[in-house]
């Protein structure tokens, strides 16, 4: 944990739950490795308090980041957005500049840096119509991939794909035709009871897998995969990947130390397991 004081700059990350988050630990290895003075802790905010927060993020010049299931709200409440997060309509991460918040998604560059090892193939499928699945749409439009949207509600999957195929991907509802990779971009995994979020037969001939969920010992539906001989991973890739990102945002200048970022999450889910 980095040294406090009353001229630390204060980070935070922004969401609910927000328990599980591993951010903490993450920008605070980063920041003590590189010497800065600052700190970075995580706030709980219900959706009827996000509209306040931000203004006291605003006014008092705070940096940070969202998650769950906040994306799409922050967005809304940022004056400034840059082109990225303007497209996705999600955010998840704003810092100060000239007097207002500056929202920005590093969740597309993190998810293609965390899908890379795994040799993603197309079509890709994503369960979610959420932020995060919107940046999967971003990352596909960027691979010149077919996207199929997933949905518990039919109508959401069919919304989400409409506004899928008018930012520039080839999108549709999910037909049921073979795919190369799976991604989930719900918050199914959290909890030890959940369900899946695919059934088995229908990632029969799949490939790759990315959950963007993370847990102590991996996710379920990981373990899963990984006894078929899919290539899976779990959210913590992407976790390291989108925040260094935004710690390059928060710290301009500062290459951010990955490696040690990654041994921070790694720690931190040892010691949560």
């Amino acid at each position: 944990m980095p040294k406090v004081s009353a001229s630390s700059r204060l980070l935070v990350v922004v969401g609910d739950p927000i328990k599980h988050s591993l951010s903490p630990a993450m920008h605070n290895a980063a920041i003590t490795a590189l010497g800065l003075d600052a700190v970075y802790v995580a706030l709980r905010a219900e959706a009827t308090a996000l509209p306040h927060l931000i203004r006291g993020l605003e006014a008092v010049g705070v940096a940070g980041n969202v998650t769950l299931p906040h994306k799409t709200a922050v967005a809304q409440l940022l004056i400034r957005l840059t082109p990225v997060a303007k497209d996705l309509g999600a955010v998840n991460t704003f810092w100060p500049e000239g007097g207002r918040l500056v929202g920005d998604n590093t969740d597309v560059p993190g998810l293609l840096d965390a899908l890379d090892p795994l040799d993603p193939h197309g079509p890709w499928l994503v369960a979610g119509t959420g932020g995060s699945a919107r940046a999967v749409a971003a990352a596909a439009r960027e691979k010149a991939v077919t996207l199929l949207i997933q949905s518990r509600d039919p109508a959401r999957a069919a919304a989400f794909a409409a506004w899928a195929r008018e930012l520039g991907t080839d999108a549709l509802v999910d037909d049921g035709r073979p795919v190369g990779t799976a991604i989930n971009a719900t918050p199914l995994g959290l909890r030890p009871d959940d369900p899946l979020p695919f059934s088995d037969e229908r990632l029969d001939g799949c490939r790759a897998a990315l959950d963007l969920v993370y847990r102590p010992g991996g996710t379920p539906w990981v373990r899963r995969l990984k006894a078929r001989g899919i290539r899976a991973a779990d959210g913590r890739s992407m976790l390291v990947a989108q925040g260094a990102y935004a710690f390059e945002r928060f710290f301009p200048g500062c290459r951010a130390p990955r490696e040690i970022m990654a041994a921070a999450v790694e720690r931190a889910l040892k010691e949560t397991g």
